[in-house]
């Protein structure tokens, strides 16, 4: 049984809907189709949309100071120019992009732009990078898929999780300096157990959004549900979905109480697709506790 509050933000289907970015001043819902190459801008108030062609895969996208989008493909950083729809790189992919590609990322505070990595044969080679001052440092490494990166609302913890292993970490993260120390399991997962059925399965850990009470959403793919967690990792509340993978979830609207949410329909069963038709879809559902806004990575410092 899913929530009664879900509600459909656009018609469009995604293969892989990705990195939902509410923009402030547009008040427009951006994400991405990985498996389709594109970046996507949904007008949520008239439902028009609008799209980017691009030649690679987007893993994400953040705000850019001065206009346009950050978007981390898997050949590099490119800036996206919204407007003209012109596209430049601004640094090549610090990996091998025949098996690795960058996954799920955004900017801290002061500007700096974190992403993360997926490997193509899901071996534990992923890393986290920090892009500053024109070049890439490895910041952590040694997992399969990077995913769920965030901030606490006083920048002092960072969250990242490996969706592979099932769990989410915690870092203590300084903001003046960028460093991260630390790191501790903050959520952990149980694994889909041999024979059991998706319905038994609770999902495993993808994107994820902070709200200003310091409580982490977190996506839970095929596990058709998302989960608000507190700042000490304890469960406050699971909303259940119409799709079985959720992919993230983002905070908007001119309150932020508003969590769009993407979700993909790739290589999925074709029994389930027809069960479910909003697999694909941004989804949408009104909460209590408003979303921290998107921050913006700032030209000067990259």
């Amino acid at each position: 049984m899913t929530d009664e509050l879900i509600e459909l933000a656009g018609p469009h289907r995604a293969t892989l809907g990705e990195s939902p970015l509410w923009h402030a001043q547009e008040q427009a819902l951006y994400y991405v189709d990985i498996a389709e190459r594109q970046v996507l801008r949904l007008d949520p108030a008239s439902g028009a949309l609008k799209s980017w062609q691009l030649d690679s895969e987007p893993g994400c996208i953040a705000l850019l100071a001065g206009g346009g989008l950050l978007v981390a493909r898997r050949d590099g950083l490119w800036r996206l120019d919204t407007e003209s729809g012109a596209q430049a790189q601004i640094a090549p992919a610090p990996y091998d992009a025949a098996r690795q590609r960058f996954n799920d990322g955004k900017p801290d505070a002061q500007g700096r732009f974190w992403v993360g990595t997926i490997d193509d044969a899901r071996a534990p080679d992923s890393a986290l990078f920090r892009f500053a001052g024109g070049a890439f440092e490895q910041m952590a490494g040694g997992i399969v898929t990077s995913n769920g990166l965030a901030w606490s609302p006083d920048q002092r913890r960072l969250y990242w999780s490996d969706t592979k292993a099932h769990q989410i970490y915690q870092l203590d993260f300084d903001a003046g300096s960028g460093a991260v120390s630390n790191k501790r399991l903050f959520a952990g997962f149980a694994p889909r157990a041999a024979g059991a059925s998706l319905d038994e399965y609770g999902g495993r850990p993808d994107g994820a959004a902070v709200d200003v009470e310091g409580c982490y959403w977190v996506a839970m793919f095929e596990g058709q549900r998302l989960l608000r967690l507190s700042p000490e990792g304890r469960v406050l509340r699971e909303l259940r979905l119409p799709v079985r993978c959720p992919t993230m979830p983002a905070f908007g609207d001119a309150d932020l109480r508003t969590l769009y949410i993407t979700t993909a329909c790739e290589k999925r069963p074709a029994e389930e697709l027809a069960a479910q038709p909003w697999a694909g879809r941004v989804l949408k559902v009104r909460v209590e506790v408003p979303g921290l806004p998107a921050l913006m990575a700032d030209v000067a410092r990259l």
